[in-house]
Parts: structure tokens; sequence; C-alpha cells
């Protein structure tokens, strides 16, 4: 019996824990398929395969294809292996030769792009469609691929997709002290992480208010939840909320007593929103299937959905 050992084609000369016990023991090792010969000294490699090889033998390949019946051992890939051949194609899409559109692309003409993906992501879950989630999430990380790339390209601030993976690893472990420092006593529960991940990004990002960092471009209904949010965590009395009879103030207010109550208003509103639209489709669906072409105001009760 033969050993086949299968390493990844994304890790080079890696041979798997797994190996180790058959390599001891093993006649003779040779590099089979796809095992360049500058890696053979590495991988402890006495020749490359022979056409037949004989019992006892380990082989070294990227596949077993050719030696059915071995026992395979194959290299594990990494968790999030895959998102490195992601990096790859963009660099390609992105490079002299790759796409022609693609290399046309800046930041501010890829905006419409992040906000539509992220916009159609919402939907899939808020459908429960999980192959749709799939590919809107792959859709959302095409564009931080695409973005990160772009960046890399700037000739006096560049950043690479490294760069944006790096800081976001940093900043994870820095505002969990008591996942990765073993013991924080201001957290002791989901709540109490929520309040020190805030103490922990004010500090970190040195801010003066407690609605620094809000993003003032989000939907209206979002952004009064977060700054509600924020002021609620900051101890802001209630009747210091915005007051008066005008539309904005009084949807303010709907949206603050939602948030205070611990709802997500921005959330409802769409549930609201996507149940009337399906409401209307559905009316119009039983008028056109009577022939109606248009609508009067009884023509929607009657059709109207009970």
């Amino acid at each position: 019996m033969i050993t086949v050992i299968v390493l990844s084609e994304r890790l080079d000369a890696v041979l798997p824990a797994a190996a180790l016990p058959a390599l001891r023991t093993a006649k003779a090792v040779y590099a089979g398929e796809g095992v360049a010969a500058e890696f053979w000294s590495t991988l402890g490699v006495d020749g490359p395969a022979p056409a037949v090889v004989e019992d006892g033998a380990v082989v070294i390949a990227t596949s077993a294809e050719a030696y059915p019946g071995a026992v395979v051992i194959t290299t594990p890939e990494p968790m999030g292996a895959a998102l490195l051949d992601a990096a790859a194609v963009m660099h390609r899409l992105r490079s002299p030769g790759g796409c022609p559109w693609d290399a046309e692309q800046d930041h501010q003409s890829l905006r419409q792009y992040l906000v539509e993906e992220t916009f159609e992501l919402l939907e899939a879950i808020e459908d429960g469609d999980r192959a749709a989630m799939r590919e809107e999430l792959g859709d959302v990380l095409l564009q931080v691929l695409f973005h990160a790339r772009v960046a890399a390209e700037d000739p006096s601030d560049p950043f690479d997709i490294d760069a944006v993976a790096s800081e976001l690893v940093a900043k994870l472990v820095g505002r969990h002290p008591h996942v990765f420092e073993g013991h924080d006593p201001a957290v002791h529960d989901a709540t109490s992480q929520q309040h020190r991940w805030e103490e922990l990004k004010q500090v970190e990002k040195r801010r003066e208010s407690s609605v620094d960092g809000v993003a003032l471009g989000q939907p209206a209904v979002a952004l009064a939840a977060k700054l509600v949010q924020r002021t609620k965590r900051a101890g802001l009395p209630v009747d210091l909320l915005p007051e008066d009879d005008d539309t904005g103030t009084t949807l303010f207010a709907v949206t603050a007593l939602a948030k205070i109550a611990g709802e997500d208003p921005e959330t409802e509103l769409r549930q609201v929103c996507r149940r009337f639209a399906a409401n209307v489709r559905e009316a119009e669906a039983k008028a056109r299937a009577e022939g109606a072409d248009s609508l009067t105001a009884e023509d929607w009760r009657r059709f109207w959905p009970s």
C-alpha cells in the first residue's frame, strides 16, 4: 500500500501533521504532480515518482488521482483560504490585461454599488433566503476587495486588503479584552459587552462627544435611532429629546420611543413597507385578473387583501 500526501495548492511545501507518521516509516518519498523541484529538499523528497510506486512508499503531490487505492492524507485548508482566491481574482481583474471596466473604476464610481449590494443583502436576510444571502454576502465582499485594490494604487496614501484586515483584527482583539486577555470585570453579559464596546471605542478614537462617529449619511430613521441609542448610553434624559409638532420631530419622537423600548425602528418600518408593497401587488393582480386596467378608489378597496 502506498500513501499519497495531497498538498494544498495555496500553501507551498506545507505538510499536514497527519503525514508525519507515514513519512517516518516510508521506504521512499517521491514528488508527484504539482510539486516543484525547488521544494523537494524542504519536503524530504528522494526523487520524482516512478511510473510504478512500490508498496510502503509515500508520494507527495497536489492530487491523488493517479494513485487509485492509495491511502490519502490531505492538507487541511486554513479558515478563510478561499478569501486568498477572491483577492487574487480581484487583483487580476484590476491589473493590466484584466477587465477594462474594472480598471476604470475609482472609490466614487463604486459608491453606488456598495449601497445597492448592501440593500440587496438586507432584503435577502429579511426574506430568509439562504442562497440569496450567500450570493449577496459575496457581492458585499467584492466591494470591500474592490475598494481595497483601488486604494492600493493611491500615489500618496496607499493601503491594501491586508492592511484593512490587519486593522480589523487589531480592533476586534482590542475591543474584546474579556476574550483575548482572559478577563474584563466590566463584561458579564451581552448588554454589558455592548456598553464596554462603546467605551473602548470612545477611548480608542479619542472622541469628545457621544455622537462622534455616527454616520450622518445613513437613512433618516436609522440615523435617528443611532443618535438616540448613543445619547441614551451617555445618560441623556428623555425630556431633552426634540419636541415639536412638525413632521420631522414627530418622526424622530416615534423613532426614539421605539429605540428606547428596545426595538429597531428601521427594521420595523421596512417590514411595514414590505407588507404594504405586497398588498398593493396582490390588489393589482386581482384587478388584472378581472380585466381592470386602472383602479378607482372603490376598486382599490374591493381588491385590497383582507
